[in-house]
């Protein structure tokens, strides 16, 4: 079947994270790139040959030429699937994103270091760390929501799992039953202008199974790519055949405890996906008044009004008396069955009991009574009753007992019970019915009125109340257990904003509607029996069984109509997706069977998610979970923030702002961010939207920042707010830090030496000098605020941690600091410390970091030697650091912000005398202890300040030479800068009179504008006040400047 074909299809590159091939623009590009390149060439060639000819024989004058920057060679891995990289080839120069990615993650799992380390098949001694993850739907690629909840999780599970704690991680994927079928049907109708009606139930059903395997395998893929450490052994699909089972299991159990149950009552009706929805599903979304909105089925120029209270009058038999009503739908007066007044409202008393007449169909229409339903202050104070369409009016109706009228049809249209309007969609019988009531002179008139439209969350249709048959969850004994596992601390629920919400909606929990009027998903194991010689109504739960499967299903049927003929009928309806990912946490370890992983591994430790679906799974997963295990299914949720662009709107395929994290991964273009719009589902009036988002937000395309970028990025929000803002920009800039790291690394390994050996163990040995003694603490406090921030699941501060050690600390100071210590000819003992100390910092530092960016780190990690004690074969299960005792050094801390406090004053001093080389600079002491201390690490500063040639440590009453300025350092130390001779004195000192001048200038036009006629009374006091605050600014800015005209002529003099 061509479908079939095209759903099998091979995954694209982009989707699978492989590196593409060119396109035809991109190969045109490179085409013209090449020959510029070489056009350039040969012109410069040229040029050089017609300059040695003009001058002879004589050897042209060398100049240095700019280099052309080389394309990016593409990187090809080499490394055979699952086999470990070959670390003994020489160190690329910079930072390839796409090399370091590449071989590490078949290799972990291949030796399977993502499965549970038990000891001895016992959960460790320090505990478990169980996530089942977060199933994403098999409608299509992961989006950047997702890749924040696999940075998020991993980050926890590679932490736990390095600190000993035996963890499982657990991967799959979700049917989605109403997307996934429609995804599937849209896809069918676009190519082939069929319907899932033309292939019949189970050829469709193969078909969405075939795009479930296309996407599904792509989903993977994109997993993988992302690092997630998942158990691959233990992967589940929510319709497989152990969640199919658990499924069956659910159902039956919960019949026959009586929480399921059958019955005739109003569902939300989804016209355009023809299924019922829970109210989950269902998007209230107010207008605040009179509006014409486009509805899904009906053409797009075509558009409806809402928002409006049409007024109109019912007749009473037998007189001439009308009573006015009024209503926002007014197609559904075809179904009214009653008019409601307050039995207290005099002005309709003598009207209890008789009868308006419909004006349409033949049908008498009771006027009642009902002081819950009426409140007689509001509009006319008579309500018409539509109890088969309104879910205020159904509970009327049952109260009264009034007559169910259903007007609709599934697909939109109205039924014989509409009369005239028999074959009408709804809102066009809307327009054409207000028509019809003027045409019988019942109009009154129409009047705007806010109000809420319910829209459905995955078609935008408008959302219908519509009796039907259907299969509910009583959840009322549910949902009490599930409140009270957050009250007693059993569950805890975070943010608090999330609890809240949590009391807040449970607490009104409606009965769940579990029927779906689908093909795709698990089929309801319920079964109407059909007894030979007896009229059945399926509406009568009285002929109807279930069962696990059709055997037991038939042993029950016989017990219930024992010795006569029938037939079972399986409900052809389909479970909410919801109810079996609803068993998600226990079901997929082999419930209900009590299996060793049930045993070992539920309860879990936490579910993290996104708040958005607090409600459609979380809540269900619990309610569930302890009806039926007895357990809370997980210790903790965490709900994370919601992604929005850099702008701060919504992510939407329409507005072309939907990141697919793999893009972000490997970079793309413009035009290919483009191209996957048109080869999408996009309605084809979207796309041009969609492309116009994509240039305002991606006018370069999106820039290649690697897994490991992405994964940081993510982490480094704000995770427990409720919005955030993803900037790609900041992606890249982590991209730059990676880069850091890989240079930091790669020089330090060449200082290090092929030779160079680690101390057994990391502890101290006494010899370390102060900046050793400072960085040895300053990576204690980083472990120990890392360790912290994990644990209270804090990813910004752990990441600020992270990056604040490797950036700030260990890079720009320690590394700096210590170059003339480790340069050849330095001292043996000291070169010997510091390179066991810079060791440690890099062995801990990519440990440290090492949950957070998995790749660079193992690719790092590896080219580092090994101690004795260690024999670790991959970082993922090396020990994750730990604070020190011995590391902790409040003091060293203390003496080295001393030291970097005097070469920030030196490079302040430089930066205001303008010598950026060669400057030397002179530290008096007032004391022997400051003595000791700055003569001690003098070679250290010279590395903190930028261009200095050399600093020279001076005891108390040693004399400093002349012509120097000075900068306090504290009570006992000062630092001087050597200016006279370095400068031209007479240069500098014009230069500040020019600014002075100019600044001169910019004052008197600020006067000028204070001299104006009736300045005081004409001129608003907030201008007066910015004239005057800028006035004072600029006294004081010539005043600065004055000064250091004084203090060049002191040196000048001097």
């Amino acid at each position: 079947m061509a479908i079939e074909d095209n759903l099998n299809a091979a995954p694209t590159p982009e989707s699978t994270g492989t590196p593409p091939p060119l396109t035809k623009n991109q190969e045109k590009n490179e085409a013209k790139r090449k020959a510029k390149m070489e056009k350039f060439l040969a012109k410069k060639a040229a040029q050089e040959a017609k300059g040695a000819e003009a001058t002879g024989n004589a050897k042209p004058k060398e100049k240095k030429t700019k280099s052309v920057p080389k394309p990016k060679d593409t990187f090809v891995n080499t490394t055979p699937e699952g086999e470990k990289k070959d670390m003994t080839l020489e160190m690329a120069g910079s930072y390839d994103p796409v090399a370091v990615e590449s071989a590490w993650y078949s290799w972990w799992e291949k030796q399977g270091y993502f499965q549970p380390i038990t000891d001895n098949g016992k959960i460790s001694a320090k505990g478990s760390f169980v996530i089942t993850a977060p199933p994403p739907n098999v409608t299509g690629k992961l989006h950047i929501g997702h890749a924040m909840g696999i940075s998020i999780q991993d980050a926890l599970v590679r932490w736990n799992r390095m600190r000993g704690v035996t963890t499982l991680f657990v991967p799959g994927t979700d049917h989605a039953g109403i997307s996934t079928q429609a995804v599937v049907e849209n896809q069918v109708w676009k190519q082939f202008g069929k319907t899932r009606h033309d292939y019949g139930r189970g050829p469709f059903v193969d078909m969405v199974w075939d795009w479930k395997h296309k996407y599904g395998d792509i989903i993977m893929k994109q997993m993988r790519r992302m690092g997630t450490s998942y158990d691959w052994t233990r992967e589940r699909f929510t319709m497989d055949d152990m969640m199919t089972r658990a499924t069956k299991e659910t159902f039956v159990r919960l019949f026959d405890d009586g929480i399921i149950y059958r019955s005739n009552r109003l569902v939300n009706w989804c016209h355009r996906l023809n299924t019922s929805l829970s109210n989950l599903e269902v998007e209230k979304v107010e207008i605040p008044g009179r509006t014409m909105m486009s509805v899904p089925g009906y053409p797009s120029e075509e558009k409806f009004e809402f928002g409006v209270l049409v007024h109109f009058a019912y007749e009473i038999e037998g007189s001439s008396e009308r009573i006015v009503v009024a209503t926002t739908r007014i197609e559904t007066m075809l179904g009214d069955t009653a008019i409601a007044v307050h039995p207290d409202d005099a002005r309709y008393k003598h009207l209890h009991g008789k009868f308006a007449r419909h004006p349409f169909v033949d049908r008498r229409i009771p006027i009642i009574t009902d002081s819950e339903a009426v409140d007689m202050e509001y509009g006319t104070g008579a309500v018409k009753m539509t109890p088969a369409h309104d879910p205020n009016d159904y509970e009327v109706g049952k109260r009264h007992n009034l007559e169910f009228i259903n007007l609709l049809n599934d697909d939109g249209t109205y039924n014989q019970n509409a009369g005239p309007y028999c074959g009408m969609l709804r809102f066009h019988i809307r327009k054409q019915i207000i028509e019809d009531i003027k045409a019988k002179g019942l109009y009154v008139d129409t009047t705007s009125n806010p109000m809420e439209v319910p829209v459905c969350t995955k078609s935008g249709d408008i959302i219908e109340p519509l009796m039907k048959p259907q299969w509910w969850v009583n959840i009322r004994p549910l949902a009490e257990p599930a409140l009270e596992a957050v009250r007693d601390g059993r569950l805890e629920i975070t943010p608090m904003a999330a609890e809240k919400d949590w009391f807040h909606k449970l607490g009104k929990f409606q009965d769940w509607c579990l029927s779906r009027q689908l093909w795709w998903g698990h089929q309801i194991p319920a079964y109407f029996v059909r007894v030979a010689g007896q009229e059945c109504d399926s509406g009568d739960i009285n002929y109807w069984v279930v069962g696990r499967d059709d055997a037991e299903a038939r042993k029950r049927a016989e017990e219930k109509f024992p010795g006569v003929a029938f037939e079972l009928e399986q409900d052809p309806d389909v479970l909410d997706t919801w109810f079996s990912s609803g068993l998600w946490p226990f079901a997929l370890m082999g419930w209900p069977d009590n299996t060793d992983d049930f045993e070992k591994y539920y309860p879990t430790s936490l579910l993290e998610t996104g708040n958005d679906i607090l409600f459609f799974w979380v809540a269900r997963m619990v309610m569930l979970g302890m009806h039926l295990t007895g357990k809370v299914p997980f210790a903790k949720v965490f709900c994370h923030a919601m992604i929005r662009d850099a702008n701060g709107r919504k992510m939407s395929k329409s507005l072309g702002n939907v990141i697919d994290p793999i893009d972000v991964i490997q970079g793309i273009s413009l035009d290919d961010l483009h191209a996957k719009l048109e080869s999408g589902n996009l309605d084809p009036r979207e796309v041009s939207k969609a492309k116009e988002g994509q240039v305002k937000d991606f006018p370069e395309g999106i820039p290649e920042c690697g897994t490991d970028a992405l994964r940081f990025a993510l982490c480094a929000y704000p995770l427990a707010s409720s919005d955030i803002k993803l900037d790609i920009q900041r992606v890249d800039g982590y991209r730059k830090f990676c880069n850091k790291l890989w240079n930091a690394t790669r020089f330090a390994l060449m200082k290090l030496g092929d030779d160079f050996v680690p101390q057994a163990e990391a502890q101290l040995t006494g010899r370390e000098s102060l900046a050793e003694l400072w960085i040895l603490h300053r990576l204690n406090v980083a472990i120990r605020d890392v360790n912290a921030a994990l644990a209270d699941m804090n990813f910004m501060v752990a990441t600020t941690a992270i990056y604040g050690f490797w950036l700030n600390e260990l890079c720009d100071i320690f590394i700096e600091y210590i170059k003339p210590v480790i340069a050849p000819g330095a001292n043996p003992e000291a070169c010997s410390s510091a390179q066991q100390t810079l060791y440690t910092c890099l062995d801990q530092g990519l440990r440290m970091l090492h949950p957070l960016m998995p790749f660079v780190t193992e690719e790092l990690w590896q080219r580092l030697p090994r101690r004795a004690s260690e024999n670790e074969p991959s970082i993922s299960i090396a020990a994750y650091p730990e604070p020190r005792s011995d590391y902790e050094n409040a003091k060293a801390e203390s003496d080295f912000k001393f030291v970097m406090d005097i070469a920030t004053a030196g490079r302040s001093l430089a930066a205001a005398y303008n010598i950026v080389a060669k400057s030397e600079f002179y530290i008096s002491n007032s004391s022997d202890a400051s003595y000791a201390l700055t003569s001690s690490l003098s070679e250290g500063i010279v590395t903190m300040i930028s261009g200095c040639q050399s600093v020279t440590v001076l005891r108390s009453g040693e004399a400093i030479p002349a012509g120097c300025v000075v900068s306090s350092v504290g009570d006992e130390v000062a630092i001087h800068l050597l200016v006279r001779g370095k400068v031209d004195i007479g240069q500098e000192i014009s230069k500040i009179e020019d600014k002075i001048s100019k600044v001169e200038q910019l004052k008197d036009g600020a006067v000028k504008r204070t001299q104006v006629p009736k300045y005081e009374t004409v001129v608003p006091q907030s201008v007066r006040e910015a004239n005057a605050s800028k006035i004072s600014n600029y006294d004081a800015e010539i005043e600065v400047l004055q000064n250091s005209i004084k203090e060049f002529l002191v040196l000048k003099d001097g």
